[in-house]
């Protein structure tokens, strides 16, 4: 009796419409249902386990559950506020640890990035290679950026962030073993091409742990730490490959020292990091549900999606490019951080022709030319976590219990742009041999700080824009970022040689320039663009 009351309760319950959070309103979900919800909010809502088998529940006298009232009685969840299983739960240390965990995949696959450019010479003197064919073992590692995200990033939405890292790296460190072992140019560049594609699996699935661990309050703060990861590895890789070649080491060497980093990063994901994805281990915990009671009807919302392979598939291949095509907001983002990204990647080729041949310095010594932009970014983590953190912390109880607006993440780009705008003429025009190489090399610490406001602002930006989807929207961020650094070292050589430093420089900083109303435009009129977004949580 006890029993069929209780049902009665619940059954009543279950009619009565949900209640939603006033502060998010979830955009239309497609026909098929193939988006995962995206309400932040919504994920911590308890939802009530039904005890009993499935004859309590189809009892005669008793009322008859609709499929859809079954299923959503059924759905896994968090149990309460305080579940231990939510990534949010768990304590702060542990959850710094794996935001530097994270960190450290992405430091890996950039400092692979670069790295090649040190041992050039030897690449060209063994394989008897032209500049352009060298510096493809850097732009094809970079090409395979493009590839990689548009798997990895809506693959860890189905099937959680561990799985698709464990296998990326473990790949991932094949290639590097196959580069060090190389015999031929085209084993080379297609090692490296591949090595690429693995590599990017972190560019995507580490910054989407973040969304997964941290509330908006702390987000930013986390997001800080980690973003300095992917201008430290660029930065690093010269150096290190630098001083194997001017050492006498050969080539090979370099490939064995990112197979041993690859190896240790494939460790750290294996024994030390937990799946953080909450609809995989609502997943996970609806498996046990099953197993423990015997009743097959507990399902997660990743089971209860229940589609077809062939949209599956057309899900993980097309939701990032049709997310870039039909989101304005995303598409002016990627364009501009794409621009900053090649510019980075372009001072890998700028910077010899500045140093090497212009201030007659060795490998090694040519290397640490690319410190102050590493020391930068460390400026400018300092500066955002002391001074535009704290004051996004205070718009939190303004706006509670709403989520704070997307747009007051951009305000450390206002700075940062223009000051990307004139890094570019500082260097150029200090680029004269007659002058101190002081004056080009530390422009480079402004170019770190710059691009660290600029990335921080957008990256979270598109986190908190996007929410539950927001690895799908770093993916086709990624992808064409990844071109552009693939694209823009392939032309640089021959841009500075021909126009000279100064005026090549004088380019890029008019391009830089006219980009810089994009953040300003997106903080004016991106709660307009927002409710017509198919992809994005309004804040109203």
């Amino acid at each position: 009796m006890a029993n069929r009351v209780d049902l009665e309760k619940q059954q009543r319950n279950i009619e009565e419409p949900p209640r939603t959070p006033s502060s998010i309103r979830s955009p239309a979900m497609t026909s098929e249902g193939s988006e995962h919800p995206r309400d932040s909010v919504a994920d911590d809502q308890t939802v009530v386990d039904t005890p009993g088998s499935p004859d309590e529940v189809d009892a005669p006298g008793e009322p008859k559950l609709d499929e859809k009232t079954e299923r959503s009685q059924y759905l896994v969840k968090w149990d309460g506020p305080d579940d231990p299983e939510n990534p949010k739960n768990w304590s702060r240390a542990f959850r710094w640890y794996l935001t530097m965990a994270s960190g450290l995949l992405i430091l890996n696959a950039t400092f692979a990035s670069s790295s090649p450019s040190g041992v050039l010479p030897q690449l060209i003197q063994e394989f008897h290679l032209g500049h352009e064919l060298a510096v493809l073992t850097i732009s094809l590692f970079v090409v395979g950026y493009c590839c990689g995200p548009l798997v990895w990033g809506p693959l860890s939405e189905q099937y959680g962030r561990k799985p698709i890292l464990l296998v990326a790296f473990f790949i991932y460190t094949g290639f590097q073993v196959g580069s060090a072992l190389a015999k031929t140019t085209a084993q080379v560049l297609i090692f490296r091409f591949l090595g690429g594609t693995f590599a990017a699996a972190p560019l995507t699935a580490s910054g989407a742990i973040l969304a997964d661990i941290w509330d908006a309050d702390v987000r930013g703060k986390a997001l800080a730490f980690f973003t300095l990861a992917p201008f430290a590895g660029p930065a690093l890789g010269p150096v290190v490959s630098g001083y194997i070649s001017v050492g006498g080491a050969s080539w090979r060497w370099l490939f064995w020292v990112l197979t041993m980093f690859a190896g240790f990063c494939f460790c750290v994901i294996l024994f030390t990091m937990p799946e953080t994805y909450a609809p995989a281990i609502h997943k996970r915990k609806a498996i046990r549900k099953r197993k423990e009671t015997g009743n097959d009807k507990y399902i997660s919302e990743l089971e209860a999606e229940d589609l077809h392979w062939k949209q599956r598939l057309e899900n993980v291949l097309a939701r990032p490019f049709t997310m870039l095509i039909r989101e304005p907001m995303l598409m002016a983002i990627t364009l501009y951080m794409s621009f900053v990204y090649g510019c980075i990647y372009l001072l890998f080729e700028s910077y010899p022709i500045v140093f090497t041949e212009g201030h007659h310095l060795n490998a090694g010594e040519s290397g640490l030319m690319f410190l102050p932009i590493f020391l930068g970014g460390i400026l400018g983590v300092v500066i955002y976590i002391l001074y535009f953190n704290p004051r996004y912390e205070k718009l939190i109880p303004i706006h509670a219990p709403r989520m704070v607006p997307p747009e007051q993440r951009l305000k450390p780009a206002f700075l940062g742009a223009p000051m990307f705008v004139i890094v570019f003429f500082w260097f150029g025009w200090t680029s004269y041999p007659r002058i101190s190489l002081w004056a080009p090399m530390l422009s480079g610490l402004f170019v770190g700080c710059s691009v660290i406001f600029i990335f921080l602002s957008l990256f979270n930006y598109i986190i908190d824009a996007y929410l539950m989807v927001s690895a799908s929207a770093l993916a086709s961020n990624t992808v064409v970022r990844s071109a552009f650094g693939a694209g823009f070292p392939l032309f640089a050589t021959q841009m500075y040689n021909k126009l000279n430093p100064r005026w090549a420089s004088t380019l890029l900083g008019f391009i830089a320039l006219i980009m810089v109303p994009i953040p300003f435009v997106l903080f004016k009129f991106g709660p307009r663009v927002r409710r017509t977004s198919k992809y994005a949580p309004t804040f109203d």
